[in-house]
């Protein structure tokens, strides 16, 4: 038979095997997830001096989510707005802007639009105008009256539209506008006739909230 000390021996080697043995097991099976993708938000227009904080939510490679704390915050340009390292965001001028939220090698962006305070209506210049059909241009600018102050350029942070055409043609597919572009240029399109008008519209959202729009013509030679 085996003496005390012997079986005191043995019990303590077996206990060592277990532990050995559950520690190589744990680590087989729990295995450190992987970040695969950030969700960053929110998209939002905010005022010119405003704020709206962001938040970031990665997503891993076992299905799960988790908000994120450590995370690297960039914005472009930096002239319309800025981002703290927190991830606090201010507008500084009108336009659209980009924020990214990176980890590691990992980001995800949300657009942050800068509005104008006080504004009190939106006008296109010129009111009518004209272009040849198949492939001719207009071009227009919009600007955003401002109480107390002088009128501001939003020529490419408005979005622009073909509202409704007249006078034949096959109607609103008969014209292209470009976006984010100053001065705004629209197209016809080769299936406008001679004649033809377009109504253009440009939508503006303003600090507060509201929007405003403008609408001139565009008649086809």
């Amino acid at each position: 038979m085996l003496s005390r000390k012997k079986k005191f021996q043995v019990a303590g080697a077996f206990a060592t095997l277990l532990l050995f043995a559950t520690a190589v097991g744990c680590s087989g099976f729990f295995v450190n997830s992987t970040l695969t993708s950030i969700a960053v938000g929110p998209t939002a227009t905010i005022n010119q001096g405003g704020t709206v904080q962001m938040s970031a939510v990665g997503t891993y490679n076992d299905g799960t989510t988790q908000s994120l704390n450590n995370v690297f915050w960039s914005s472009s340009p930096t002239s319309v707005a800025t981002v703290s390292t927190a991830g606090l965001v201010t507008g500084v001028s009108t336009g659209t802007a980009t924020v990214t939220g990176a980890s590691g090698t990992v980001s995800g962006t949300a657009t942050i639009t800068v509005a104008l305070n006080n504004v009190t209506g939106i006008t296109i210049s010129p009111t009518t105008n004209h272009a040849q059909h198949n492939g001719g241009t207009a071009q227009y600018t919009a600007k955003a009256t401002i109480s107390g102050g002088a009128p501001v350029d939003i020529t490419a942070t408005a979005t622009w539209t073909v509202l409704s055409t007249t006078g034949g043609g096959t109607g609103i597919a008969d014209f292209s506008v470009e976006q984010g572009v100053d001065p705004e240029v629209v197209t016809v399109q080769s299936t406008a006739v001679a004649g033809e008008i377009a109504t253009i519209q440009a939508s503006y959202v303003g600090g507060s909230g509201l929007t405003y729009t403008a609408t001139a013509t565009l008649t086809v030679q």
